[in-house]
């Protein structure tokens, strides 16, 4: 391995996903382009649907170098032949920019903190709101929507309540949902200042779990509870692990900090 190589991987592992997976896109339709140029030079060519599909599986062996996850590899194997396929539907164009700014609104936060929206059951709440000591002061961190806190306000309405979402429209719609119930900051996950808060509770994906449990290991007080749905913490075991048996098969993973 050079010395260029040893430099070049940890630099694409600090890039977000979502910019690695452009990339492979980007890298796959200029491969595919040049050899339909120099096929066409040559006085032959191909058919447009299997250039298509060259070009999803140029991405997707892209995206597999570049060490993107399994379904990464996926999304770019499928993505080129659906838009084509898409674009052959004969759609309005105005559903896909509709579509396309729907997603930016609510998943907008995605590309930075590499978590997506994810909905809690009502049984994690409820899981949560048993567990909640008295008066206690609650962020939830990427609270969506909103829902979990606002089950919360009804089943603790002696907690302190307060949510961080990066996504503008799921801000919004939890802004207007918890009015004068709670407090719901429109920002980053990693901005928030963990130290006043008795429980921390995240839904979020594994990718910031390592990072996440460092800034809860840094900020927050002794004997206050760290709780992840779902998503564990490499090498950490928890304090304690509650099943919901809900539909999503999730469970309540907590730490009790010291």
């Amino acid at each position: 391995m050079s010395n260029t190589d040893i430099l070049f991987t940890p630099m694409l592992q600090r890039l977000p996903p979502a910019l690695l997976a452009l990339g492979a896109q980007l890298v796959a339709l200029l491969a595919v382009a040049a050899a339909a140029v120099a096929l066409r030079e040559n006085g032959t060519g191909l058919p447009l649907p299997l250039w298509i599909a060259l070009a999803g599986l140029a991405a997707a062996l892209s995206s597999r170098w570049l060490g993107l996850p399994t379904w990464w590899q996926f999304i770019n194997l499928v993505f080129v032949p659906l838009l084509w396929l898409a674009l052959q539907s004969g759609i309005d164009p105005v559903w896909f920019l509709f579509g396309f700014a729907l997603l930016a609104l609510t998943s907008l936060g995605v590309i930075r903190t590499r978590v997506p929206l994810y909905l809690s059951s009502p049984r994690a709440a409820e899981a949560l709101a048993a567990r909640l000591p008295e008066n206690a002061r609650v962020l939830d961190l990427g609270c969506g929507l909103g829902g979990p806190l606002a089950r919360l306000n009804a089943l603790r309405p002696d907690a302190t309540l307060r949510g961080v979402e990066a996504a503008p429209l799921n801000w919004l719609i939890a802004r207007l949902r918890l009015r004068g119930r709670a407090r719901i900051d429109l920002g980053n996950l990693w901005d928030s200042d963990l130290s006043g808060h008795d429980v921390v509770y995240a839904y979020l994906s594994p990718a910031p779990m390592p990072r996440l449990w460092e800034k809860a290991r840094a900020e927050m007080r002794p004997g206050s509870l760290f709780i992840s749905n779902t998503f564990g913490i490499p090498g950490v075991e928890p304090d304690e692990v509650v099943e919901l048996h809900d539909l999503s098969h999730a469970r309540l993973l907590i730490w009790r900090m010291r």
